[in-house]
């Protein structure tokens, strides 16, 4: 399968309702929780890992994570969709924005994706081999590369998003690039991708207030795991001294 549309656009611009939306249009979606979910995940981030220790227009075999799916949004991938569509030259490239601007699209950004890569939390989770190497790809990709590493300035922050609306579309033709926000529903992404117009609702998800919820309750199962851990060690060397000192 090759990848019939690239999404660009940030995080927090209705990328997982899109994801569900070409999912349900039969173009299975590789969206960023992927890297969490999918079977594959540890092949997934080491490929990752490797695209972002190389610079910006390197390729790479990028159907070793797209070669299931017809199409892709969200980061990581969103961080290299120059290397995309010269890599898939007769994709369709979808630019989702906030629909409410990007004000309010950098308010959703700070209280949910970059708030949870800085809690300590997560942080204290990169002992774990897989967070660890997950966090370095999100810093080095998402929040470097993608982000210019402008993400803790508001006003950068939103100067760089508008900045990727301006370079996309200067790179891409205008009969190849949709420019598109969720509550636009399904009219305009079916009429571009040349199918009907489902029936069904257009699917709706991650809210600031739900992302927030989850993130604490990751945040909140990471703390028991480590404590855990921290009570199962302590119990191991009260045992070690004990059984020295007998």
């Amino acid at each position: 399968m090759s990848l019939k549309v690239i999404g660009i656009g940030y995080g927090r611009t209705g990328t997982r309702s899109t994801a569900l939306a070409l999912n349900a249009l039969d173009l299975k979606c590789y969206h960023g929780f992927e890297l969490l979910l999918n079977p594959d995940r540890r092949k997934h981030l080491d490929f990752w890992l490797k695209v972002a220790d190389t610079p910006p227009g390197t390729q790479h075999d990028w159907e070793t994570v797209f070669s299931y799916f017809a199409a892709t949004v969200d980061m990581p991938a969103a961080s290299v969709w120059r290397e995309l569509i010269e890599a898939y030259p007769d994709s369709k490239i979808l630019l989702t924005l906030h629909p409410r601007g990007s004000a309010a699209w950098y308010n959703s950004t700070r209280k949910t994706m970059y708030h949870g890569y800085n809690r300590w939390e997560f942080r204290a989770a990169s002992i774990i081999p897989f967070m660890r190497d997950y966090r370095r790809m999100l810093g080095l990709l998402v929040w470097q590369r993608a982000f210019k590493g402008k993400a803790a300035d508001r006003d950068q922050a939103i100067a760089a998003y508008e900045c990727l609306a301006a370079e996309v579309n200067a790179a891409v033709p205008p009969e190849r690039l949709l420019v598109y926000s969720v509550d636009q529903g399904w009219r305009p992404l079916c009429t571009f991708l040349g199918v009907p117009v489902p029936s069904r609702p257009f699917p709706r998800a991650n809210g600031s207030l739900s992302t927030r919820f989850l993130m604490d309750a990751a945040a909140a199962g990471f703390v028991l795991v480590l404590a855990i851990g921290a009570a199962a060690a302590a119990a191991a060397a009260y045992s070690l001294i004990s059984w020295l000192g007998a």
